[in-house]
Formats: structure tokens, C-alpha cells, sequence
């Protein structure tokens, strides 16, 4: 079946500041904001849909969190297309070169199960390492899929970003202040990701009232950026706070990621 497509306005702090796509997705019935070859950026349900998303009571090796898609999708009597994002836990930040093959032995994966779309990756994902109690590998922490559900407020997952001046470059020279986690420092990497979330939410049509679970992952402290860097910003979602996990974007040398959604259920799957 072939996607229809339709352009967003130019979004300068998205991946190589060049003007995105929101891609019509009818099987999976979302439609996702182009990323990179590992993910979209983010998704918004069609209407008459709506993102459920589920966390899982206990992570599985991320494989096997897959079989345990496919059969709580079946379950609810959706196709496998309907997933539209992914939440996974690592073991420790990854080298550039060790995320790149991650990355592609993931998209494999999503290839094999026919969950590409001519070619575009659809579903967005969150990719971190936490920094206490990490698992031993890879594992699935939560995902999102449509349902229908015709009366349902617009509900959306923006896919993580980590301190990257450009989103699309996975390469050392893109990192914010490498190095610095000063003050200043710090102020200027969730900065960066702030305004890349902001885009983000720009690009799906989106605004800052519509999210209701803000989720940040560093093992810095937050409260120098937390009023003037993070809520002030958020305006209507401040109300809703932020969910601070005390993890480490996936990529070493990366120090603040963030993740956003706009949902209505939240379910918890036990394996």
C-alpha cells in the first residue's frame, strides 16, 4: 500500500535543520514525523485512533519483548504494523560505532517483520542505559500502538533526543559542550534537546498543552535547569512535572535526553 505524505514546515532545530515529513501510515494507522534510518521522530495516531502506550511489568531481552508485541497485539486484535514506538534499556552508553551497529541490527529486526514503510522507519524510539541496576543486555521497557477509538484527543509519542546540535549526525562533532558538565554546560545541552522536543511537537502539529508525561534521563542534577530550563518552557505541561530517570543517554560523551507523549491509557503488561 502506498503512504500518502505531507510536508511540515520548516523546523530549523530538527535533524540537519531541513524540512521534515509527516508520513501517513495506514496500516499501522499513526502517522510518523521522517527521522533517521534507526527511528522517526515521532508519532500521532490518525483520527479514530488512539497511542495506548504499555510498559512492561518486568523488561525482557528485547527479542523476546518483540514475541511479546506480536502476541499482545494479536490479542487486541491489531495487525503488527501497529506499533509505532519503542522504549529499550542498555547496558552502558555505546561508542558511535557500537550504536551504528545496534542500530543496524535493530532495523533489521523491524525490516524482517515488515514494519518498514517503503523504506522509512517509522516507529519512534528511546534507547538508554540506566545507571543503577542496568540490565544484562538489551531488553524492551515499554511500548506504544494504536487502537480505535474515534473520540480520543489527539495522542502522539515524540521520540527521545539527546544532546545532539543536529539529530541526524551521530558522529562526535555533534555533540553540545562535549565534556562539560558544568553548570553552564549542562544548561546548554537540555537547551538544545528542549528546543529539539519543541520541534518536534511543531512538526507533528502539535503544542506543549497536548503532552501529559515529560520524561528526562540524566544522572546530573536537574535542579539548576528544572524552572527556567525545562517547566517554564513547557508552560500548560508544567502542571504534569517531569519523570527524571536516573540514566545515561545511549551514546558515551552524551549527558541529557529527553522523550515526550500525549496519551490517554497507560497499561502495565506483565510477560
Amino acid at each position: 500500500m502506498k503512504t500518502a505524505e505531507r510536508t511540515a514546515r520548516p523546523t530549523p532545530n530538527l535533524p540537519g535543520g531541513s524540512t521534515i515529513r509527516l508520513v501517513d501510515h495506514p496500516q499501522g494507522h499513526y502517522r510518523f514525523l521522517t527521522g533517521i534510518a534507526p527511528y522517526s521522530s515521532g508519532v500521532i495516531a490518525m483520527p479514530g485512533y488512539e497511542i495506548v502506550r504499555a510498559r512492561l511489568a518486568a523488561p525482557l531481552p528485547y527479542r523476546q519483548g518483540f514475541e511479546l508485541i506480536d502476541r499482545h497485539l494479536d490479542g487486541c486484535g491489531r495487525p503488527p504494523q501497529a506499533l509505532c514506538a519503542v522504549e529499550l534499556r542498555i547496558p552502558e552508553p555505546l561508542t558511535f560505532d557500537g550504536f551504528a551497529a545496534f542500530n543496524a541490527d535493530y532495523q533489521e529486526l523491524l525490516a524482517r517483520k515488515g514494519l518498514l514503510v517503503e523504506g522509512l522507519n517509522p516507529i519512534a524510539r528511546t534507547n538508554v542505559a540506566p545507571a543503577v541496576a542496568p540490565p544484562e543486555e538489551a531488553v524492551l521497557y515499554a511500548f506504544s500502538y494504536t487502537v480505535p477509538n474515534p473520540e480520543t484527543r489527539p495522542t502522539f509519542v515524540v521520540a527521545g533526543a539527546g544532546d545532539l546540535r543536529d539529530q541526524a549526525d551521530l558522529s562526535p562533532a555533534a555533540i553540545v559542550r562535549p565534556g562539560d558538565t558544568t553548570p553552564a554546560g549542562l544548561r546548554a545541552k537540555a537547551t538544545c534537546v528542549m528546543e529539539v522536543m519543541a520541534a518536534r511537537l511543531q512538526g507533528l502539529g502539535l503544542a506543549w498543552a497536548d503532552v501529559t508525561a515529560v520524561d528526562v534521563y540524566t544522572v546530573h542534577s536537574l535542579s539548576p535547569l528544572l524552572v527556567d530550563v525545562l517547566l517554564a518552557p513547557m508552560g500548560p505541561a508544567a502542571r504534569h512535572g517531569v519523570h527524571w530517570f536516573y540514566s545515561r543517554p545511549p551514546i558515551s560523551g552524551l549527558d541529557f535526553e529527553m522523550d515526550l507523549r500525549g496519551v490517554a491509557r497507560e497499561i502495565l503488561v506483565t510477560p
